[in-house]
């Protein structure tokens, strides 16, 4: 539960810095098409993705050390993982290159499971 720990830690960070650096432009009403342009809304998603995912891994690992769960947890830490990397990822190469929207299933897919198969440990407990 380290790694979810570091990962929620650097997730928070690098939301930071992918708000502050748009943040520079937002004024700008046509920045990127505009507020409700496409880019925009995915560099938006993108940026919150960090926080919220950071967050998840957060509760992870403190919801493990609480519960004093020690074994069970390697898939649900690797999906949230893959899901902290693959979720910005996905937001930022798709508000470029819209196809890559057709790969969202996958942060999605790996969160959704990863916090399925935790509780699912947490109530075998």
């Amino acid at each position: 539960m380290l790694i979810n720990l570091y990962a929620a830690w650097i997730g928070l960070l690098l939301g930071c810095i992918a708000g502050a650096v748009p943040g520079l432009f937002f004024h700008r009403p046509d920045w990127l098409g505009g507020y409700a342009a496409w880019a925009r809304r995915l560099l938006r998603l993108g940026h919150i993705s960090f926080f919220g995912l950071g967050f998840i891994n957060l509760a992870l690992a403190l919801s493990a050390q609480a519960l004093h769960l020690e074994t069970g947890l390697a898939w649900p830490s690797r999906l949230l993982l893959l899901g902290a990397v693959t979720m910005p990822l996905v937001c930022y190469l798709s508000a470029f290159k819209p196809f890559f929207r057709n790969l969202f299933f996958i942060p999605a897919g790996s969160v959704a499971l990863g916090v399925g198969l935790f509780l699912w440990r947490m109530l075998a407990s």
